[in-house]
């Protein structure tokens, strides 16, 4: 059968995330197509080739894009069989089951996506009762086949040491052992894992190496959930390849739990590691469930650059909680830490959202804020307990995206933000802007991604 896959967002990485199902699609002997539209035109003619069409939908930003498009297909193909697979497929299914698409998979979704495909070559064709399927078992693991999308110059790079270097994305890892209420990936797992082998990483890698690829990174939700077998991977992968670096996302809690693991993967070639930080306040960060405080947070980003490695923070500086002063705070510590040159400032712009299904939503101090589900942009509203917090959020994401327009560095950026958030939190001195002004220009060179992403 002739499938179509089609990704509108991944993170500015190469998608895994049509790769990994069009070799299982191809190993049960179906013929594919995949469409990257964030680095590829619109190809009408690969949708008027497709039998089906499948919606990758691994993010938010991914999800809100593929709506848009399904309903440009199905308009020009109503007869099409659809499918939405990945993290956000279940999200909002009153406008997808039966109206966009015929099925949804979310979890592991390689082994649903070829028997829903099986199903319509045998012309068992339609909606079944549920139209939607949370898979967490799975056949086999299959080489992605890289063959078919863009090459890697097409995607985001690694600057480091005053050069760029292509990147090459993989996963270690599905799932996460850990339930932060704020992140859609235990909505779905639940509190498991599931590995890919080895050797189906490094073959990944292998063709990844001959692709031009000088840097992998590793986008498990925590790398160090196994990390036995993470670290397996990487000194595998360093044995063979002595020349890639690599960059991971892991907790707090796992970086100060593994002391002794960061000298071997400092030597593995890491330069720096995604650790979601999110917030100082630990009022806040007991909320969301994100099992570290400020201190450790810190002790964190120590421990890390004792053995020669950059931490690149995620953050949620705006939730139903925030004061001026919790903002404030954030770039204090930033400043204190360090950081100015490893945080996107998109970062600092960063909204909660709440998803169908968010386990925030069940949460005591969280019902006073809630408003109504906004089907346009997949979550539920919310009001913050600080009227200024909202403008100012608004107000941030347009000066970051006007700056960003304009090819400002980080550190000018920052400095705008920072007196922003400083006039909001009522300082009328600005005690930090000559710490700030040295940071901004001593941090030149330090490892970073060039697309700045987001969920």
């Amino acid at each position: 059968m002739r499938v179509l896959l089609v990704s509108t967002y991944e993170l500015g990485h190469q998608p895994l995330h049509l790769a990994s199902p069009a070799a299982a699609l191809g190993r049960a002997g179906h013929e594919v197509r995949c469409l990257d539209l964030s680095a590829q035109a619109m190809d009408e003619a690969h949708f008027g080739w497709a039998e089906a069409i499948g919606f990758s939908v691994p993010m938010h930003t991914a999800m809100r894009l593929a709506i848009r498009v399904a309903r440009n297909v199905r308009t020009a193909r109503p007869e099409v069989p659809t499918c939405f697979y990945g993290l956000y497929a279940p999200v909002s299914r009153d406008l997808t089951v039966g109206v966009l698409a015929d099925r949804v998979i979310a979890g592991e979704y390689e082994p649903g996506l070829v028997a829903w495909v099986d199903a319509l070559k045998r012309e068992q064709v339609g909606v079944d009762q549920e139209g939607s399927l949370i898979q967490l078992e799975r056949s086999p693991f299959a080489v992605p086949a890289r063959d078919l999308l863009p090459p890697l110059d097409r995607y985001a790079r690694l600057e480091v040491a005053g050069e760029e270097r292509l990147v090459g994305y993989v996963e270690a890892s599905h799932g996460c052992a850990h339930r932060c209420r704020h992140c859609p990936v235990p909505v779905v797992y639940d509190g498991r894992i599931r590995t890919v082998p080895r050797p189906v990483v490094l073959d990944d890698i292998e063709q990844l190496v001959g692709m031009g690829a000088r840097h992998i990174t590793f986008g498990d939700p925590d790398f160090l959930n196994g990390w036995r077998h993470s670290l397996l991977t990487v000194q595998e992968m360093h044995a063979r390849w002595p020349e890639l670096t690599f960059d991971c996302t892991t907790k707090v809690e796992h970086i100060l739990r593994n002391p002794s693991l960061w000298h071997q993967l400092a030597d593995a070639g890491c330069l720096f590691v995604v650790s979601a930080l999110e917030s100082v306040n630990d009022t806040i960060l007991e909320r969301l469930d994100k099992g570290h405080t400020t201190a450790q947070a810190s002790a964190a980003i120590d421990l890390l650059r004792a053995h020669g490695i950059e931490v690149r923070p995620s953050l949620l500086p705006f939730t139903p909680w925030t004061t001026p002063q919790d903002l404030l705070d954030i770039m204090s510590f930033v400043v204190e830490h360090d950081l100015i040159e490893n945080v996107d400032p998109v970062q600092y712009t960063i909204r909660l959202l709440l998803p169908e299904g968010s386990l925030l939503l069940e949460h005591p101090d969280m019902r006073p804020h809630l408003g109504p589900y906004d089907p346009e942009h997949l979550t539920y509203t919310w009001t913050a307990a600080h009227p200024v917090v909202d403008e100012l959020q608004t107000e941030l994401s347009a000066l970051v995206e006007r700056e960003l327009a304009a090819e400002q560095p980080i550190g000018a950026i920052f400095l705008k933000i920072y007196r922003r958030v400083l006039e909001a939190a009522g300082h009328s001195s600005d005690p930090l802007e000559q710490q700030v002004a040295i940071a901004a220009g001593s941090v030149e060179g330090r490892p970073r991604l060039t697309e700045p992403w987001f969920c």
